[in-house]
């Protein structure tokens, strides 16, 4: 594999450090903690890149893709990461989207794709419930035929920033009496202001609120809504998981938030000396970055593949689990660095009327809060439990 960035690569990457450094809003640099954002700073840069024509760049270019290559791509993430972008949330350009330029009608492409390019519809994920979470096959969400609409009933749970969305995919099983629980399950797509959808909060132990419980109680849904064929809807989410999997990984987010644990660890001091001379400390950074960089040849591997026609595979289960345990060693040794300035306070300073300010330097602030909300890691997108699972069976056929 040759490392090396061609001319023509040099110059993408030029031209795509440029528009950033134009156009990215820059009061939003560096803010990762969606806590602190609104629903539209949330949103601001991925209608920019809509706007461009660069907010899909993994979508085929006939649905309003870039046609950029696997390098191309690989550089459009590290400059994001390197100026700290909010990216395009990822439940409408790399979850549905590709479901439904692959799946859906021709109608279905009309109404959706549109929006989830230009970032003016805001989607959300209805997959987990109470008990059925990596045993996702044992949902019991239902969708009645009546007519020309199904009526659903059930309840899903962690359905993110779904208190923003206009609209959700959600998988409801269809044939209860299906020979195995995956054969009776459909891929639905609802609007989140039909009558019977309510969403509830769920408060997190970071303090912040990101995720619901949704309840559906008699949703009456067009039977239009339907993507793909009725019963076969384990299909198109083993699909979408694949993709999502494959974009948790983040190894471009993880080398810059491994820069700034250097960059902090140079600064907290052990005994008088910086801690970053610590040779445990060092120790542990050392290997993180070793991890990191097997991590990101094997995502180099993966989208060559991707550019080859393969689509994401068992290797996407790969890039999981390891992306998702470093993310989840950078955050902790981060807090390990600041020390007892992560202690005092990990809330939002940005409360209306609060008078609370963080103890410490500004890079202890979220320190604790980043920590706590990335535990959840390992579990979302099917925990790592049930990916070493997929690898045993797909990759060494046991």
């Amino acid at each position: 594999m040759n490392l090396d960035f061609t001319p023509e690569e040099t110059a993408f990457r030029d031209e795509v450090r440029a528009f950033i450094e134009e156009n990215h809003p820059k009061h939003l640099e560096g803010m990762g903690n969606r806590e602190d954002m609104s629903p539209e700073d949330m949103t601001a840069w991925h209608k920019i890149l809509g706007k461009k024509g660069w907010s899909a760049p993994a979508w085929p270019v006939e649905y309003g893709g870039t046609g950029w290559t696997a390098t191309q791509r690989y550089i459009w993430s590290e400059e994001n990461a390197r100026v700290g972008t909010f990216m395009p949330l990822p439940f409408g350009v790399s979850m549905v989207g590709p479901v439904i330029y692959t799946f859906g009608s021709e109608e279905q492409k009309k109404q959706h794709l549109p929006g989830i390019l230009s970032g003016d519809v805001w989607w959300c994920q209805g997959y987990s419930e109470p008990g059925a979470g990596s045993d996702l096959a044992s949902l019991k969400t239902t969708a009645v035929r009546d007519g020309d609409h199904y009526v659903i009933n059930g309840q899903k749970t962690w359905t993110t920033l779904a208190q923003y969305a206009d609209w959700g995919f959600f998988l409801c099983r269809t044939d209860p009496d299906a020979a195995k629980p995956q054969e009776g399950i459909s891929f639905i797509l609802i609007d989140m202001n039909t009558p019977g959808v309510e969403v509830k909060p769920i408060k997190l132990i970071d303090g912040g609120y990101e995720v619901n419980e949704t309840w559906l109680t008699d949703v009456r849904v067009p039977v239009e809504n339907l993507v793909g064929e009725e019963n076969k809807g384990w299909t198109y989410a083993k699909f979408l998981l694949a993709h999502e999997r494959s974009g948790i990984a983040g190894v471009a987010r993880s080398k810059r938030g491994v820069e700034k644990l250097r960059e902090i660890a140079a600064k907290e001091t052990l005994g008088g000396a910086p801690l970053i001379e610590d040779f445990d400390f060092a120790r542990k950074v050392s290997q993180l970055e070793i991890d990191l960089d097997a991590l990101e040849i094997t995502e180099l591997r993966t989208l060559a593949g991707e550019q080859a026609g393969k689509g994401p595979g068992p290797e996407s289960s790969i890039l999981k689990i390891k992306g998702t345990e470093i993310q989840q060693r950078l955050t902790e040794l981060t807090l390990e660095a600041v020390g007892n300035y992560g202690t005092p306070m990990y809330g939002s300073i940005a409360d209306p009327g609060s008078n609370q300010y963080p103890i410490g330097p500004d890079y202890a602030q979220h320190a604790a809060a980043t920590y706590f909300n990335m535990r959840k890691t390992s579990i979302y997108g099917g925990s790592n439990e049930i990916q070493r699972n997929i690898i045993s069976k797909m990759i060494l056929g046991l």
